[in-house]
């Protein structure tokens, strides 16, 4: 290796290192401050259904960061969930679909808990495919893995805009 090979990745990687510090995350408490407490201290209603079951577990675990309820709420997160199911080919010869589309809504209102005020009102779509076989316990298993990875992208995407919501009202 020569030595202006050398010096050059030696330059790079000085420049890389001396701007690693420089990137911070976008809703982080050095950029917000009480940021964290504010996305800590929502209460998650629960919803009945089964996806909104994990839609609600994963929401209390990116909320809160640890997977514990808020000790003292001081926001209250109502989320309500609709979900659909599209199956865009069908095999002729078994007339059974061969691969589905879960889709879903989620409709979320953040209201704070001392007096029912509105903080941020919203919806949610997201959507997982699965692939379809003859086999009943296989699509029951398919359709349960894609209504699980439908409910982590719904609360990713909540989560975020929750963010983004709190930390546009913190001073």
């Amino acid at each position: 290796m020569s030595w202006s090979r050398v010096l050059r990745a030696t330059a790079a990687l000085t420049a890389a290192a001396s701007l690693a510090g420089c990137f911070q995350p976008l809703y982080s408490e050095a950029a917000h401050p009480g940021l964290v407490e504010d996305m800590r201290s929502i209460e998650v209603t629960p919803v009945k259904t089964r996806i909104g079951h994990y839609l609600v577990e994963d929401l209390i675990a990116d909320l809160n960061g640890t997977g514990q309820t808020a000790a003292k709420p001081k926001y209250r997160l109502a989320v309500s969930v609709s979900t659909g199911v599209q199956t865009p080919t069908v095999n002729s010869e078994i007339n059974v679909a061969s691969s589905a589309t879960l889709t879903g809504d989620a409709t979320y209102i953040l209201t704070k808990t001392d007096g029912g005020a509105e903080v941020v009102r919203g919806t949610a779509s997201a959507a997982a495919a699965y692939d379809r076989t003859t086999q009943r316990y296989s699509d029951l298993r398919a359709n349960r893995d894609a209504e699980i990875r439908l409910a982590r992208a719904l609360s990713q995407e909540i989560a975020l805009r929750l963010g983004a919501a709190l930390a546009a009202k913190t001073p």
